[in-house]
């Protein structure tokens, strides 16, 4: 195992231990309690207690980590090496309470304001979407749906449904700072997805990106956000599920992997300060294709956000002081 003193602990090798030996972490790092040991915390939230379809999700973050095993060091596209540029750590699960939604939301906004007071960038496995809620400010939403209807069964306002209409309420998120990318699938009501938009949200629904094609909404999304911290949550339904049947809501005529972390890649130099990956219900896929993609996304958000220019700025800052 690695020496977890060292400053920048840099995951158990492939060629020295296999990936399927020893306990499974987050991209083979070392386990950390404390979050003032890392820069990057790696933190798993198994809970789907908003979860109004299938559930499962709550056992995502464990699949999550045994696949990430999969990721070796360097981005082979960017040649961005993470383990290089942040000390970064798997700092184990915030505490849920499966009885209890109220219970599970407080539960998870303690955990993160204790890694927000210790400086940690959070990257986040869930879980369903509604664990979004307590850690987010700007954002980039990769979604087949836009997560901000109202209420569900006759007013209950918190489930994966509705995280970011809550979290415009509560004064979190800039709505005008927000582009979702990919939203599709069925609706209940004719203006299910008016109040993002009203709200000055960037949808680009599937029929709209497959119109623009990668990289002019790859432009679109960097000239939302602009230079403000940006949160980049992604939702694995997002991607079509011929590639991830693993999801409690799965909707076809999606994203491919190869398209998603194209956008991703193409996020680079943004000021992203948090990311997750979340709805990765292992049980509905026994070829455990979609934890795949669930890790292949957090690794390549990862990239994202070690190499933040305003966090490596401030690192610097830091060091020669």
């Amino acid at each position: 195992m690695n020496d977890v003193s060292n400053p920048f602990p840099q995951p158990v090798s492939g060629t020295v231990t296999p990936r399927f030996g020893d306990v499974a972490t987050f991209m083979r790092l070392p386990l950390f309690r404390n979050p003032a040991d890392v820069e990057i915390g790696m933190v798993g939230v198994p809970w789907d207690g908003g979860t109004t379809n299938r559930p499962g999700a709550r056992h995502g973050p464990r699949q999550m980590r045994d696949l990430s095993t999969m990721m070796r060091r360097i981005h082979h596209v960017t040649r961005v090496a993470p383990y290089e540029l942040a000390k970064c750590g798997d700092l184990g699960d915030a505490s849920v309470n499966p009885a209890s939604l109220d219970d599970s939301l407080e539960r998870i906004e303690r955990f993160y304001s204790k890694l927000h007071a210790a400086g940690v960038t959070p990257l986040s496995a869930g879980g369903d979407h509604l664990i979004t809620l307590p850690i987010m400010r700007g954002m980039v939403h990769f979604d087949a749906h836009s997560d901000t209807w109202d209420t569900y069964f006759g007013g209950y306002k918190y489930t994966h449904g509705t995280p970011f209409r809550r979290a415009v309420e509560e004064g979190l998120l800039d709505p005008k700072r927000v582009v979702q990318i990919g939203i599709r699938g069925s609706l209940y009501k004719r203006d299910d997805n008016d109040w993002a938009v009203e709200q000055g949200m960037r949808v680009i629904t599937i029929e709209e990106y497959f119109d623009l094609g990668v990289e002019k909404v790859i432009a679109e999304a960097r000239r939302v956000v602009g230079d403000g911290p940006t949160y980049v949550s992604f939702d694995v339904d997002g991607i079509d599920p011929a590639f991830a049947p693993g999801t409690g809501t799965p909707e076809v005529g999606g994203l491919t992997p190869r398209e998603a972390l194209a956008i991703l890649r193409g996020l680079a130099g943004i000021d992203v300060i948090g990311a997750d990956v979340v709805e990765v219900a292992p049980q509905y896929d026994a070829t455990t294709n979609t934890a795949h993609v669930g890790a292949q996304m957090l690794f390549t958000e990862l990239c994202l956000v070690a190499a933040n220019p305003k966090r490596t700025k401030q690192t610097a800052s830091a060091t020669r002081r």
